[in-house]
């Protein structure tokens, strides 16, 4: 990982170096956060070595450097100069954070949602933007600072913002103001409204200030360099649950591990993200799996739940057939107990009529009752047969759901092995490419054997032929003592 801290044996950097170093740094905390690119490098305030180099080009070189040093101290310590490295800092947080999510969210093709790493940590980094230059507030339990007051006045001026507000304040498990802060930026993002709601907001700086410094990143440049950062969510969907999240107890830290450059991070990661997304198809697949496994289950229920329901009412029309053909058998003995009674009235004595009367009001009462009660039972059982024909309608309807809930699950299920076999594929190319890089690198370190052990071989000749230089030049001296010598 880049930006490590340098080890004491390393040499020391040179003035220009450490120039550049201290333009191209901003800070936060106690660290410094370098720009590498489209990544940030850490350094720890105190890992860069201000030792002079062992030959300065220049005289005055370590003059430079203390004055370059006391400089950076002065400044440091100057509240104005660390607010701006803040809002530097944060700009270039948020601009890491909405590029690295939108790349994420394209490459992976679904909705996001609230467990989804990078989109929470673009929510940490625009709490921590709107809580930039905060002025607190005075209550009867302390100091506090909330971004939700800033964030009510967009309704005013956006009436469309109205909607979330009414939504936060109607939710019930939010108790704190940063909850509900924290539930308006994740509605206002699924309303895709962000931006628009965010500019609205920085051009009313005289509102602006009830609730925060005049160096605030919002009142600054740089919050209007983020609102229009913010379009680019636009082309993102997200879907977030927020009655079963716990809004109010999250710790807002910036991870700052997801924005290190890794040096071996580049390596496979076309290879990775197919893997990933076909990983994400294939779970998505599932999912619906389980969800048709449930609504069929669910269907299966009702199904044998309707099937009792029609044999009960099977058995209660059998028991009101019965029944009627009773009535139907008592009525036709009462008609006859009547007849006969009547007929015996007029042959008997006038003593006997009155209680023979009597008993044939009687008997005309009883046979009104048990005509009425024939009359709601055939009630009852009209009742019955309608609603056994609704019965078996509902039953038909969800045969026919069922049939193609299974023809659905059929071919989800093709689906799935098509991508179980897809995977497979991908997983056996990637130890083959594993494989391969193993043996190139392999093939590397021979390589610089070899060329490491041909340079000590040139070294060796290189040396041979000096001391044939030196041989041949005594040679030659020696020549040249001998001719005049012979002359």
């Amino acid at each position: 990982m880049s930006a490590l801290t340098p080890p004491t044996d390393m040499p020391t950097p040179t003035t220009d170096k450490i120039t550049q170093a201290a333009m191209e740094t901003i800070y936060l905390c106690k660290f410094r956060v370098s720009m590498d690119g489209e990544w940030l490098c850490l350094r720890e305030l105190d890992d860069i070595s201000l030792t002079p180099d062992p030959e300065p080009t220049h005289e005055d070189s370590w003059e430079d450097l203390t004055d370059l040093v006391e400089q950076v101290r002065d400044d440091t310590e100057d509240p104005n100069y660390l607010m701006a490295n803040e809002r530097m800092n944060l700009m270039n947080m948020a601009k890491l954070s909405i590029k690295g999510l939108i790349e994420s969210a394209l490459n992976l093709g679904r909705t996001l949602d609230s467990d989804y790493a990078p989109l929470q940590q673009f929510f940490v980094v625009m709490e921590h933007c709107l809580k930039h230059g905060l002025k607190a507030k005075k209550t009867f339990l302390g100091q506090n600072k909330s971004f939700w007051g800033p964030l009510e006045l967009v309704e005013k001026l956006v009436p469309e913002a109205a909607e979330i507000t009414a939504s936060v304040k109607d939710l019930p498990g939010l108790k704190t103001p940063v909850g509900r802060g924290r539930a308006w930026l994740r509605l206002a993002l699924m309303q895709k409204k962000l931006s628009e709601y965010m500019k609205a907001l920085i051009n009313k700086k005289e509102l602006l200030s009830e609730f925060y410094e005049a160096n605030a990143l919002m009142m600054e440049e740089e919050g209007a360099i983020i609102a229009g950062l913010l379009v680019g969510l636009n082309v993102i969907d997200a879907n977030f649950c927020m009655k079963g999240e716990d809004l109010d107890s999250q710790v807002g830290v910036i991870d700052f591990s997801m924005y290190l450059k890794d040096g071996n991070s580049s390596k496979g990661s076309e290879g990775d993200g197919q893997i990933t997304a076909i990983l994400d198809q294939k779970n998505y697949v599932e999912e619906l799996n389980r969800h048709l496994n449930a609504t069929v289950n669910n269907l299966q229920a009702k199904v044998d739940a309707l099937e009792k329901s029609n044999t009960k009412l099977t058995e209660e029309l059998a028991v009101a057939n019965n029944r009627i053909i009773t009535l139907q058998e008592e009525m036709e003995r009462v008609k006859e107990e009547s007849s006969y009674l009547l007929e015996s009235s007029r042959k008997g004595p006038k003593q006997d009529r009155t209680a023979e009367g009597q008993a044939l009001s009687e008997a005309r009462k009883h046979l009104k009752e048990e005509t009425q009660l024939r009359l709601d039972v055939e009630k009852e059982l009209e009742l019955q047969i309608s609603m056994r024909q609704e019965m078996e309608l509902a039953m038909k309807m969800l045969e026919k759901d069922v049939c193609e809930k299974q023809g659905a699950l059929v071919s989800l299920r093709q689906q799935l092995d098509d991508l179980r076999a897809l995977k497979h594929e991908l997983a056996f190319k990637l130890q083959s490419s594993d494989l391969g890089v193993k043996q190139k690198s392999e093939l590397n370190s021979r390589l610089e054997e070899k060329t490491n052990q041909m340079a000590a071989t040139i070294k060796q000749l290189e040396q041979s032929e000096k001391d044939l230089v030196k041989q041949a030049k005594t040679l030659n001296s020696a020549a040249n003592k001998l001719i005049p010598k012979h002359h």
